[in-house]
């Protein structure tokens, strides 16, 4: 299988990438990697890579319908799996307009020329190819204290300017599929966490603050609940969904682990009290630091995978207590790699302003 992976540099698409080109066996022929490079777009990610001669890099917007439709054919893709997004929901609140331009315009483009690649393919290929767009569970709104979870039926409410154009782009592809014939599937993740997080996010923020003496800056009471997954189980469920699911279909993929903002990162706090101790051998808890509210912030996220798990047969591998952990240390192994993040002039303006879940 020839894929073409769209955001491929960034958090969950370098994850992807990386289980893909690193678990044995993997049924992969060539994987084309293409990234506009944007703030959250880091090559570093992905470096210990680039002498697989199974992978290739090429820096472009997925707006380019001219340089997809050359990358679908010279490589002969199979399948096209989308993480190209604006995906910080503080940013698209400062600022909706790259939100549309990305994750709106940005996938019709991309549908575009996936579709004029996929009708000239001949028949024997035709109908294998894939189409997978990677969503988000915030296209579904919020949900109540005893409210149940999302299911795939669930109404869209998007509460965001992000979480808007995510849905926007989730009706694109699914009007593609009933309109065209494209063969085109969806996931809608949970909030992810784990290695290469971008260092605006809540889990690296909270780590890398509490390291380096800063406030853990909690948005209003930090009772906001959210579904945690860990991303290499994340990535796992969308190869599954890739290879398995049935066309057309949308598939949830959460990790089954409600946590309030607060408990998460009380929790960190916990774990770096054990693997790296504060000087004066009191608890970074102390650090913590309640901050107004976002606008519009939504209250809880809760996924119901029951689809994912009867279809397909997925379930997360990693609960949250031993993800947190993993993430923690590889933290703790790889400041060298957050450092050169928070010390560029995108952090200097941005880190710790409070760009989190």
């Amino acid at each position: 299988m020839h894929i073409l992976v769209t955001g491929g540099c960034g958090f969950i698409g370098s994850n992807f990438v990386r289980q893909r080109l690193l678990e044995p066996g993997s049924p992969l022929g060539k994987l084309v990697n293409l990234d506009k490079l944007t703030y959250a777009g880091n090559l570093r990610n992905l470096e210990d890579l680039q002498g697989d001669p199974r992978y290739a890099f090429v820096k472009g917007d997925i707006g380019d319908e001219a340089l997809v439709g050359e990358l679908l054919r010279e490589h002969s893709i199979d399948a096209v799996v989308n993480f190209a997004a604006e995906s910080h929901v503080d940013r698209s609140i400062d600022s909706p307009e790259p939100f549309i331009q990305t994750n709106v315009l940005g996938t019709l483009r991309l549908l575009n020329a996936t579709k004029r690649y996929w009708t000239d393919l001949g028949d024997s290929r035709k109908p294998t190819f894939r189409f997978l767009h990677v969503s988000t569970d915030e296209v579904y709104g919020t949900l109540g204290p005893g409210d149940p979870a999302f299911t795939e039926e669930t109404p869209f409410a998007p509460n965001s300017p992000y979480a808007a154009s995510k849905a926007a782009s989730d009706h694109l592809v699914r009007a593609y599929h009933h309109t065209y014939g494209l063969p085109t599937l969806t996931t809608n993740c949970s909030n992810n966490y784990g290695p290469y997080h971008f260092p605006e996010k809540l889990f690296p923020l909270i780590i890398l603050n509490a390291l380096d003496g800063k406030p853990l800056p909690v948005y209003g009471d930090g009772r906001q609940i959210r579904d945690w997954l860990y991303v290499e189980d994340h990535v796992s469920g969308i190869w599954q969904v890739l290879n398995r699911g049935r066309l057309g279909e949308t598939y949830n993929i959460g990790g089954d682990s409600e946590r309030t903002n607060l408990d998460v990162v009380r929790a960190i706090c916990e774990l770096l009290d054990r693997h790296a101790p504060r000087w004066d051998a009191r608890s970074y808890s102390a650090q913590i630091q309640f901050v107004e509210d976002r606008p519009g912030h939504d209250r809880r996220y809760a996924m119901n995978c029951g689809k994912i798990r009867r279809e397909l047969g997925w379930q997360p591998l990693e609960s949250f207590e031993s993800g947190i952990e993993k993430t923690v240390e590889w933290v703790l192994r790889n400041r060298a790699w957050a450092d050169e993040i928070t010390q560029s002039r995108y952090a200097r303006e941005r880190l710790g302003t409070g760009g989190f879940a």
